[in-house]
């Protein structure tokens, strides 16, 4: 129990958005504030689409600023989207702007890559899902192009590693931002460098790897001048912002999956080692680090980023109806319409996301959407159908049924997305918090500063301290899954190697 509150502050920066969130700890219950919040945009520079990473560093440092206002902070954490990164030189200067996972460069590359070395030992050296958005690809192209960068970089941090390094000098990888690379031995939890060597990407600039909790240091004498927090340190949470959110997800068990949803939803199990077999190949499903030496076997799916492209693209001029009214027009749309595959790689890249769902639909004779609320229809049942094979794939691989999914993120206040999961997997839903990788962020850097003992007492201090949503499955969903699985028809998964939960 601590005397007085301790405050720490939390840097959560999404694909969308950031923020910055203050945290307080009475020893009891954790309170959060909010004290910034600011967008996440892209830039398009020469035909290569960017991240603006000195924007975002100059809201992170005004975010600071607004944390400071009310107080010292003890601990700084940040997190942040995962595969992303940036090239430092010799002296620690940034070389150029990091290159958005969404940028064209990356096209056709796991092709090119698995005709270097063979899928199945790709997968066996690393357990990570197959999408070219992954490290690996942005690094395999930047080699075949012969980009003068990969010559001039001394260090390659991943995008949590970068601000980090910035706030506060450190040069280290993450553990759990740096195995979403596809770069990472799943089983050493070291880079996987042999791979590498062979698809000719060099290894020189890879730092080296710490665990979550690891305290990087004090915040640059500048960086302490200038947000007036000179005596934080600033800590390394699950900085990839899944390894946070399913911190502080309070699941109620092994068995229930955890369903991270926002611009890219992540459905998976928490487990004890990682699970690389013909079965999980098959399944295209990833071994992510997680907290406290765990992993997360898991699968990307596209997520909100569905919603978010179409609302871009209809309403250009910004001028956009909210989410909560799009939510409405597809509470109102007839259901069953039609279904997309959310995974399909043309709905990866920003475009005309309403015409590429409506060649979709007439490629698999479909009905296309003729309305808003019916699209926004069909780009929710689908995301939920496809939700509802990644849990058959879970428990094919684990050899146990999935019984119950907690949702947290953004997703988690989607009341019609969480309804439509729980009828289209039959297994009840419980959603929240919203802040969950704000709220793991902070529990991880309690647990550094030995006010929380795991992240079991995390979760508990979760479930005391925030509002749970509970859905329970509505609806015949059997036609619907059935048409579904005839558009993103795979060969089904035999058989499992044995896993322990964690």
């Amino acid at each position: 129990m601590t005397e007085s509150p301790l405050r720490l502050v939390a840097v959560d920066l999404g694909a969308e958005s950031g923020r910055v969130v203050v945290g307080t700890f009475d020893g009891g219950r954790l309170a959060l504030h909010d004290v910034c919040r600011f967008p996440n945009v892209p830039v398009t520079l020469n035909g290569t689409l960017h991240w603006d990473f000195l924007r975002l560093f100059g809201d992170v440092s005004t975010g600071l600023r607004a944390a400071a206002a009310d107080g010292p902070a003890a601990s700084i954490g940040v997190d942040t989207w995962g595969v992303d990164f940036g090239l430092l030189d010799a002296r620690g200067r940034l070389l150029g702007n990091p290159v958005h996972y969404r940028d064209g460069r990356t096209a056709g590359m796991v092709d090119e890559a698995v005709a270097t070395v063979p899928r199945a030992e790709i997968y066996a050296a690393t357990g990570i899902q197959f999408m070219p958005i992954n490290t690996l690809y942005q690094l395999f192209a930047m080699a075949r192009a012969g980009d003068p960068q990969l010559g001039g970089a001394s260090r390659l941090l991943m995008m949590g590693d970068l601000f980090a390094h910035f706030l506060c000098g450190s040069s280290f990888a993450e553990y759990t931002n740096a195995s979403t690379s596809q770069m990472l031995d799943p089983f050493t939890r070291d880079w996987a460098r042999p791979l590498l060597d062979r698809l000719g990407i060099p290894t020189g600039f890879l730092p080296e790897i710490v665990q979550p909790g690891t305290i990087l240091g004090p915040l640059r004498p500048d960086v302490a001048a200038a947000t007036g927090l000179a005596g934080a340190r600033l800590v390394a949470p699950g900085s990839h912002d899944t390894a946070s959110a399913v911190v502080g997800a309070p699941l109620a068990d092994r068995w229930t999956a955890f369903l991270s949803s926002g611009t890219w939803s992540l459905i998976g199990l928490e487990v004890a080692a990682p699970v690389v077999s013909e079965v999980t190949l098959a399944a295209n499903l990833t071994n992510e680090g997680g907290v406290a030496g765990t992993i997360r076997l898991l699968r990307n799916v596209m997520g909100l980023w569905l919603i978010q492209e179409a609302r871009r693209a209809l309403w250009p001029s910004g001028d956009a109806p909210s989410y909560e009214e799009l939510a409405e027009l597809a509470e109102a749309a007839p259901a069953f319409t039609a279904f997309i595959d959310p995974d399909d790689e043309r709905f990866l890249r920003p475009g005309d996301l309403p015409g590429r769902v409506r060649a979709f639909c007439r490629e698999t004779g479909q009905r296309e959407p003729g309305d808003t609320g019916t699209l926004m229809r069909v780009l929710l049942e689908s995301l939920a159908l496809r939700y509802a094979i990644v849990v058959d794939e879970l428990a094919a691989a684990s050899g146990h049924p999935v019984r119950a999914i907690h949702v947290v993120g953004g997703g988690s206040n989607h009341r019609l997305l969480c309804r439509l999961t729980a009828g289209a997997t039959g297994l009840p839903v419980r959603a929240g918090p919203v802040e969950a990788t704000a709220i793991g962020n902070l529990a991880v850097q309690a647990i550094a500063a030995g006010e929380l003992a795991s992240v079991a007492e995390a979760r508990q201090l979760v479930a005391r301290s925030f509002a749970i949503t509970s859905y329970e499955p509505e609806g015949d969903w059997a036609e619907a899954r059935a048409r579904f699985a005839s558009l993103v028809a795979r060969p089904a998964p035999q058989g499992a190697d044995a896993i322990t939960p964690a």
